[in-house]
């Protein structure tokens, strides 16, 4: 197994991935069951104030294992503040982990149980460092707001995104994607989970403030479709669907998991 090639089949997935990266063994590992026994209401948690620029994002590419959405780096308009986090987190990129079917492709589980997709929005800690790749070093570098998406009717907001997803079929393709706000994803409903963790895929750096919301948002059978129709093989090579990009929750050992509710 190569750094080149990690993934998500038997030879090359999350329980090969310790090989290359030992980390993945680590205290602060994601995602986590978000169990209720163990969570903690917390009233000190203040509410989320999120800002998004639409002029801020500006392409789409296929990076092998996912798609991301990408915001510009220096733009200091797309921002998460307030809740457990400390300071401004700007938006980095948004992404979208799934399932082979449609009752199981979410990362993080509620007391065990599944939803059918998560999407990802990843900031970075402009306050005190200089790039999300230097934030990502620190366990205070980066915030995720996660957000569950449930089998249901379409959801028009994500449709955009759908729709040009037949641009960044194979990997390593990249399409002008722009004046979208990625808050047309988020839930009505801002109460949160949130703990301290890692990234769900190499090189699983331990630097992220979880911020997952409790309602999910829909998505139609349609949709998430289009998900596993893109490609984690590159142009002229045999195509191999992602079908999956989901690591299973890690263990808690003995992390603090507040919600604000």
């Amino acid at each position: 197994m190569s750094g080149l090639n990690w993934g998500y089949e038997a030879h090359n997935g999350p329980e090969q991935w310790h090989k290359l990266y030992p980390i993945a063994e680590g205290n602060f590992q994601s995602p986590v069951d978000l169990n209720a026994k163990e969570a903690k209401s917390d009233a000190s948690l203040k509410s989320l104030s999120i800002h998004y620029n639409p002029a801020s994002i500006k392409s789409i590419v296929n990076v092998g294992h996912s798609f991301q959405v990408l915001s510009e780096e220096k733009d200091d308009e797309s921002v998460v503040k307030g809740g457990p986090l400390k300071a401004t987190y700007r938006l980095n990129q948004f992404h979208f982990h799934w399932g082979p079917s449609d009752d199981h492709g979410s990362e993080h589980t509620v007391d065990g149980k599944a939803y059918s997709a998560e999407l990802h929005l990843v900031h970075w800690n402009a306050e005190k460092y200089s790039s999300f790749a230097e934030a990502s070093k620190n366990l205070d570098g980066c915030a995720v707001l996660t957000v569950f998406l449930k089998v249901g009717n379409a959801h028009a907001g994500l449709q955009k995104v759908v729709d040009a997803l037949s641009q960044v079929r194979t990997k390593g393709k990249q399409a002008p994607f722009s004046d979208f706000d990625p808050s047309s994803l988020l839930p009505a409903s801002k109460d949160y989970w949130t703990y301290i963790g890692s990234l769900t895929h190499p090189p699983l750096l331990e630097c992220v403030t979880w911020i997952i919301f409790r309602e999910p948002i829909s998505v139609s059978p349609d949709q998430l479709s289009k998900f596993r129709s893109i490609l984690s093989s590159g142009e002229g090579e045999k195509e191999c669907p992602i079908l999956t990009n989901h690591r299973p929750p890690q263990l808690l050992k003995g992390r603090e998991l507040r919600t604000s509710f």
